[in-house]
């Protein structure tokens, strides 16, 4: 995906009604200019075919959970375009590891083999980045440059939807977005965040995943199977 020649017909699905207004404004061709002109000079992940990946994965008409990380991973064999997730096997991040160890303390489901979260995504859990782009081995290198204002748009988008949607917000970067969601007719789920660093302020036993499934049953949308084995890296 070329983001110096993106237009609306670039996003996926049903996203592209729903952002294509957003991404033909100045700030966001000065965003496509800037990512164009780092590929060209360096390596920049995820690769350009999954720079939209979490909304590939899940179109807004199915949108029934959002949890909201900050930035890509940032070397080789990580980053797919899912935040949280891996690609390869191999390279299984610590805050997943910690995701992993919550998941089998709340709901007694096995740490999978695989780091990849296609499967929650396919189910309609909106698994987005606040900055979609990195360079490689440079953290937050591509942050400030735009990206947050888009995903900013996407989040309120998204709140604007008349089912109830369960917004999960990890951490103190994550939790400034809360204004952008109406909470009178969202749940919002907030904990620590899963790093090595603060999982245990407050991540651990936060059972998160038994809280998104009681309010999706509650608004009558259906629980989510979190259960990964079936899912594979792509």
């Amino acid at each position: 995906m070329d983001l110096s020649r993106q237009s609306s017909m670039d996003l996926p699905s049903d996203w592209n009604a729903i952002l294509g207004e957003e991404i033909r404004q100045s700030y966001f061709q000065d965003l496509a200019a800037y990512v164009a002109a780092e590929r060209r000079e360096h390596q920049v992940f995820p690769a350009e075919q999954d720079v939209y990946a979490a909304l590939a994965h899940t179109p807004y008409s199915s949108v029934r959970v959002l949890i909201l990380g900050q930035d890509p991973y940032h070397d080789i064999g990580q980053a797919h375009g899912l935040c949280f997730s891996v690609v390869a096997v191999s390279f299984l991040k610590k805050s997943l590891v910690n995701i992993f160890k919550e998941l089998k303390s709340d709901l007694n489901i096995e740490a999978p083999k695989s780091g990849c979260l296609t499967r929650w995504a396919d189910q309609g859990v909106l698994l987005l980045n606040a900055v979609l782009t990195v360079r490689a081995h440079e953290a937050n290198s591509h942050k400030g440059r735009g990206w947050e204002r888009f995903t900013d748009a996407i989040i309120r988008k998204v709140s604007e939807k008349e089912e109830p949607v369960v917004f999960v917000l990890w951490g103190g970067y994550a939790q400034k977005k809360e204004p952008l969601i109406d909470a009178t007719r969202h749940t919002i789920i907030k904990s620590a965040h899963p790093s090595p660093l603060s999982a245990r302020n407050g991540f651990f036993g936060s059972r998160p995943f038994s809280r998104i499934n009681a309010a999706l049953k509650a608004a009558g949308r259906g629980e989510i199977d979190w259960r990964l084995d079936e899912s594979r890296p792509r």
